[in-house]
């Protein structure tokens, strides 16, 4: 007990003396499926991202609006990164004070990005723990994969508090893969009874959304791309083969136009395999790119390595599609504010940004013993992403109309304030549902509701290591499809010389459903107990917190966002 006393006034003493946490509600507790295999040697080298102060967010902001709301006379006008960074760029103050920090602590070798407000630099946990009093730094591992994190909070000192949002590299250690075959075969056991149904494949998409043979891309300057973390890499060999099973009705590529990080040489992974076949097969005949962060320096935060890149790349496809989230309360506020001014800097340059809901439904987070709520993810629950849920065939062995996908991850964040776009539409479902929505206790109604939009995400062939693999599910399906949607949307604007669609919702919520396969039936999981009984939301007539506007009508939805 002497010990543990010891401990919490030296933390309170650090903190008095230097200042502060950046991070104050991070959750700093290590999930029970990582182990704990020792401290770090002083002499490790690390590498932590230092996110500097960024000014005028609040322009950002306003011109993210303006750009994309097609009822503005700056629609469409988007950015270049030059005059983003021009924007945003830190004050020479903040840059001063930060490098003259991290040098007085003998800092030196750092990278910057365009926009500067991201500095990597490495140097060694010794030294790390000195910077950032209160850090700790410890190895763990799961299932062959090895981090090293703080195992407790870090303060800065106060000079430089005011001037970073916070440090990457301490915490967020990468949440689990979806177990694509496993939510899937859960499916497949549950519809057995029949056995005619040869589950979906591109030719099934482009019949259900109404694309033709001739719905392929020839824009020039058109481009779509796929990020891939936790060391999931697709192989060329893959997307070959699948295109010789499923595309020989259309035009497409067979190859990656480029990769952008390090190609792992192990095996396929089924979500890269995934995103990258349904994204080129949907969005067919369009140069696609594929983001891939292995995550090999084991002080690195893939998904923020990723948002660090785009900073640094003036050139950049016009949609990216991400099946990657976290839970919301794992992450700081701090964290989730400053990533979504990654995501607006990105929609201001007129980037399309999709992120899957995820496949845990309306969540489940257990308070004490006997209350519950429910969970939202993040980035889903971004009010500048373009959120994408998932649904089924009614029946699973015919092309009839589509229901909720029971895993689609949707609700409402308990973080961001709802959005102004989304406002009359979330409302009008929560009155009309008043009699058949869950406790109130288990969701935040006044928070931004997610998803926006969706796709079937149920009983996918995907060819993944030169094996064909059927019944794949998940939200990280129908993600890459409505991305390729999107990206034969911008393929001919680009012909009629108009602006690319950019941040999407602004505009999607005007459209109040036109253009979109109404999805009315079925509800998605959620906590099992008393109260809700494993039931989270259910899809409604218009927007839903399960489906949001509905699927795909191609020709619809192209004639409606070619008007402007």
């Amino acid at each position: 007990m002497k010990s543990l006393v010891t401990s919490i006034i030296a933390l309170l003493f650090c903190s008095v003396v230097w200042g502060g946490y950046l991070e104050e509600d991070q959750d700093v507790l290590i999930p029970k499926d990582w182990t704990h295999s020792g401290a770090v040697s002083p002499t490790e080298e690390l590498e932590l991202t230092f996110a500097l102060k960024q000014q005028n967010v609040d322009l950002l902001e306003e011109t993210l609006r303006l750009v994309s709301d097609p009822d503005s006379a700056q629609y469409g006008k988007h950015l270049s990164l030059e005059e983003v960074s021009f924007l945003v760029r830190p004050s020479a103050l903040s840059q001063k004070v930060v490098h003259h920090w991290l040098q007085s602590h003998g800092i030196t070798n750092c990278l910057t990005v365009r926009t500067g407000d991201f500095l990597q630099c490495s140097m060694t946990a010794e030294v790390a723990e000195k910077l950032l009093p209160g850090s700790k730094f410890q190895r763990y591992v799961r299932d062959g994969q090895s981090v090293v994190r703080s195992s407790a909070p870090y303060s800065v000192h106060d000079d430089v508090r005011q001037h970073l949002d916070f440090v990457g590299g301490l915490h967020r250690l990468p949440p689990k893969g979806q177990d694509l075959t496993k939510a899937s075969s859960n499916l497949h056991h549950k519809h057995s009874k029949a056995s005619l149904h040869l589950g979906v494949t591109p030719s099934i998409l482009r019949t259900r959304y109404n694309l033709t043979t001739a719905d392929v891309g020839s824009a020039q300057n058109n481009s779509q791309a796929v990020a891939q973390f936790l060391e999931q890499y697709y192989h060329s060999t893959d997307l070959s083969e699948f295109m010789g099973l499923f595309g020989r009705t259309f035009p497409h590529l067979t190859q990656v136009d480029r990769v952008v990080g390090t190609q792992g040489v192990g095996k396929a992974g089924l979500e890269a395999s995934l995103d990258v076949e349904y994204i080129m097969s949907t969005g067919a005949n369009i140069p696609t790119w594929v983001f891939t962060n292995p995550g090999r320096h084991e002080t690195q935060e893939p998904f923020l390595e990723w948002m660090v890149l785009l900073s640094n790349i003036s050139d950049l496809p016009w949609v990216h599609t991400v099946s990657y989230g976290d839970d919301e309360d794992s992450l700081s506020t701090a964290y989730m504010m400053r990533i979504n001014i990654e995501f607006m800097k990105a929609g201001v340059r007129g980037i399309s940004l999709l992120f899957a809901s995820g496949d845990s439904g309306a969540g489940c987070r257990h308070l004490t013993k006997g209350q519950n709520s429910f969970r939202p993810s993040f980035p889903a629950s971004s009010p500048y992403v373009t959120t994408v849920g998932g649904t089924s065939f009614k029946n699973p062995f015919k092309m009839s109309f589509e229901v909720t996908d029971y895993i689609s991850g949707g609700g409402f964040s308990n973080v961001f304030p709802m959005p102004e776009y989304q406002a009359g539409a979330v409302q009008s479902y929560l009155q009309a549902g008043a009699a058949d929505l869950p406790p109130q206790s288990y969701f935040n109604t006044s928070g931004r509701a997610y998803p926006d939009i969706a796709a079937l995400s149920d009983n996918y062939w995907v060819v993944t290591n030169m094996l064909p693999i059927p019944w794949v599910s998940g939200t990280s399906a129908s993600t890459p499809v409505v991305g390729g949607v999107l990206s034969l949307i911008n393929d001919q604007r680009l012909l009629k010389g108009l602006p690319v669609l950019g941040f999407l919702n602004p505009r999607l919520y005007k459209l109040n459903g036109q253009a979109l396969f109404d999805v009315t039936e079925g509800c998605h999981l959620s906590c099992i107990d008393e109260q809700v009984q494993g039931r989270g939301f259910c899809a409604a007539p218009s927007w839903d917190p399960v489906t949001g506007w509905g699927t795909p009508n191609y020709p619809a939805l192209l004639a409606a966002l070619l008007e402007k």
